[in-house]
């Protein structure tokens, strides 16, 4: 009998402090708002899962092109961190005290490519005559020229090879980047211009070619806390995002990542 409720009450204890465990994890849990440049999503997903999944912390993440994300946060848009596909867009936050400057961190780079719709379609090399031949009079699905960092990228490579006179006509303009491979994707334009961390997200497309590093601005990802939203949860995603497991998510998904803090 006695040995019996010493069994009773140690199984009680176990439940008590697993209860109380469970409630003090509930407690601390936060839900964190991140508004992330649409080209992330695949990786950042990723990285958002494991994170959730190693603190308790929720994450939610807003997608969009970058110029639209940072006009939201410039205007109070509820966001605890912003990542942004350009190092311009963070500097027009910062310059307008949106985003807390010293605690921006460049997380990733990316490279840019021309892709078509299929699989079974022959590469290119990048120079002026292969690339006016393939594009001649095809339409061409780029993010919003002058204002989403993709789009931006794109044009600069079409103007470094002089084809971008030629070829302004034919270009499909999107609001962000993963609706310009979706134009690609399905079919509805024959050829597009992305990173090529979407090029390789999407099975029904194939890059032709990579356009080199000197014919667009380098593109780079850096991420901030938005003031106001410096919560120690919002701290510790922004530190995750350069830990050992993000940066191998990273490079799994395409991305080139900047080396590693001493």
């Amino acid at each position: 009998m006695a040995e019996r409720r010493g069994l009773w009450a140690l199984g009680l204890a176990v439940l008590v402090i697993g209860l109380w465990s469970a409630i003090s994890t509930s407690a601390k849990a936060e839900q964190i708002t991140v508004f992330a440049a649409a080209s992330l999503k695949t990786a950042l997903d990723r990285i958002a899962a494991d994170f959730t999944s190693t603190t308790g912390h929720e994450v939610v993440i807003s997608y969009a092109g970058t110029s639209i994300l940072a006009r939201q946060v410039s205007l109070g848009a509820p966001a605890d961190v912003v990542i942004s596909a350009s190092s311009d867009w963070m500097e027009w936050l910062a310059e307008r005290g949106a985003v807390d400057g010293a605690s921006q961190i460049e997380i990733a780079g990316n490279r840019l490519v021309l892709i078509a719709h299929g699989r079974d379609v022959d590469p290119i090399p990048a120079d002026r005559a292969a690339l006016a031949a393939r594009l001649a009079d095809a339409r061409i699905a780029m993010a919003l020229v002058d204002a989403v960092p993709a789009g931006i990228y794109g044009k600069a490579a079409l103007v470094h090879f002089d084809l971008w006179t030629q070829v302004a006509p034919q270009v499909a303009q999107t609001d962000n980047v993963r609706a310009a491979l979706a134009l690609v994707a399905t079919g509805a334009a024959p050829f597009g211009v992305v990173y090529l961390t979407d090029a390789t997200a999407d099975p029904r497309v194939t890059a032709l070619t990579t356009f080199p590093p000197e014919s667009h601005p380098k593109i780079t990802y850096p991420a901030a806390l938005v003031t106001g939203g410096a919560t120690p949860a919002a701290r510790s995603f922004l530190s995750h995002m350069t830990s050992a497991s993000a940066r191998a998510q990273l490079v799994d998904h395409g991305f080139v990542v900047p080396r590693a803090r001493p």
